[in-house]
């Protein structure tokens, strides 16, 4: 009996220690073993530097902001390292990989240079490890990045920014990184378009990524650019409207003034004074320009069609210049009263009919001059709408050919010094 419980106590105490050295080699057991090295720094070889590799990166433009030139991006990486220190022997611990906790060892810190906001945030709260120590884990960024964007061709503007991504370092222990792909998606976003997202080096250490960002131009062109042809088109066919009557000026202040309304809402949407400021801000302002010098001139030609001068005012003490049909009336009834004496004082026949032809060839006379000054300052009209209409064409020719062909350069690059 003694024997036998002696052999029941070896069997149990065989037991009980294999299940101990099961429990020891669980993956539970293997990642609170890793967990207990509490490698929350950064792992260092005798050069105090480490190799990050980026295998992947997703980037996404999620706006553009026309007014303050500011780009905000969404970034999604994969990224890889080596920590020997998270190293295990799978003899001992039978598995490949294993998870843990993101908080529980150290990770690296990417941000974007030339970014004015950057947070980076784990995709997940955990990360797989690999028995010879490698490191996968994916995050994902937000930043804000101040890109003065070529806006000279505005509506047609397009240009390239560059996203530049770094690791943190300290001192003489630095991380390098190692990048190899990147695509983009959804490169619709407002007004913009995102065509292509390109990884580039300036230098051997210091990879960015290229956005090819290009304004979609159907919506700035009708907003904008077509009201003003519109409107200056308006103009042009005003000229076909009579001097008499003032229909043809209160026409052209009514242009005027619509003109300014859309002078407001390009100042609401475009960025004041840069390298390369657009140059639409130059359009509105020589349109502008026209429509008032037209305006102006039409007054004026007003003015001399009607009295045949264009002295605005006169001296104070001269008396006040009566108008034509003061005259007129006047002279009716002196005729009217010597017709009337001529009938009670006697046959005064040849004296009233001098009178008669007098005031008929007053009349003749100032109708004639009314014809002449018509005549004079239509034709003045017609020389200024010629010259209004060619320079018209020209300019705008001109116009569009330097917002279609020229193109300024924008150094983007001035954040690394």
């Amino acid at each position: 009996m003694k024997s036998a419980s002696l052999f029941v106590a070896f069997l149990i105490l065989v037991l009980g220690s294999r299940n101990v050295d099961l429990t020891c080699t669980s993956r539970r057991c293997l990642a609170e073993m890793l967990i207990a090295r509490n490698m929350l720094s950064m792992p260092q070889d005798e050069n105090c530097s480490l190799l990050i590799y980026v295998p992947f990166i997703e980037y996404q433009t999620l706006s553009v902001n026309t007014r303050t030139l500011r780009l905000n991006s969404r970034l999604r990486a994969m990224i890889k390292w080596t920590d020997p220190q998270l190293a295990w022997d799978t003899s001992e611990y039978p598995y490949d990989a294993v998870m843990l906790p993101v908080d529980k060892i150290w990770t690296p810190m990417l941000q974007v240079t030339n970014g004015i906001s950057t947070s980076m945030e784990h995709d997940s709260n955990d990360l797989l490890v690999y028995s010879n120590g490698t490191v996968d884990h994916k995050v994902h960024i937000n930043a804000e990045i101040n890109c003065e964007v070529n806006l000279f061709n505005y509506p047609f503007a397009g240009d390239e920014c560059p996203v530049a991504i770094e690791t943190l370092s300290n001192g003489d222990c630095i991380t390098s990184l190692v990048l190899d792909q990147v695509r983009s998606i959804d490169g619709s976003t407002g007004d913009w378009q995102t065509n292509y997202a390109y990884l580039k080096k300036k230098r051997e250490d210091r990879n960015f990524i290229a956005v090819g960002l290009k304004i979609s131009w159907s919506s700035p062109l009708m907003t904008l650019l077509l009201p003003t042809i519109l409107i200056v088109l308006a103009d042009f066919v005003s000229f076909a409207l009579p001097l008499d009557g003032g229909g043809r000026n209160g026409f052209k202040v009514t242009l005027v003034l619509s003109f300014v309304m859309f002078l407001n809402l390009l100042n609401s949407q475009l960025p004041g004074d840069g390298e390369c400021s657009p140059i639409i801000r130059i359009h509105f302002c020589v349109c502008l320009v026209l429509l008032v010098l037209s305006m102006l001139v039409s007054m004026v030609l007003t003015r001399l069609a009607h009295d045949g001068s264009l002295i605005f005012f006169h001296l104070l003490k001269q008396p006040a210049p009566q108008s034509s049909e003061d005259i007129e009336e006047k002279d009716e009834e002196e005729l009217k009263a010597d017709i009337h004496i001529a009938q009670l004082d006697g046959p005064e026949d040849v004296q009233m009919l001098r009178k008669v032809v007098k005031f008929l060839q007053g009349l003749e006379d100032k109708q004639s001059q009314k014809e002449r000054n018509h005549m004079f300052a239509d034709k003045l009209d017609k020389i200024f709408f010629l010259f209004y209409l060619v320079f018209g064409i020209i300019y705008l020719v001109i116009m569009f050919g330097i917002m279609a062909a020229y193109r300024c350069t924008v150094d983007h690059f001035n954040f690394w010094y």
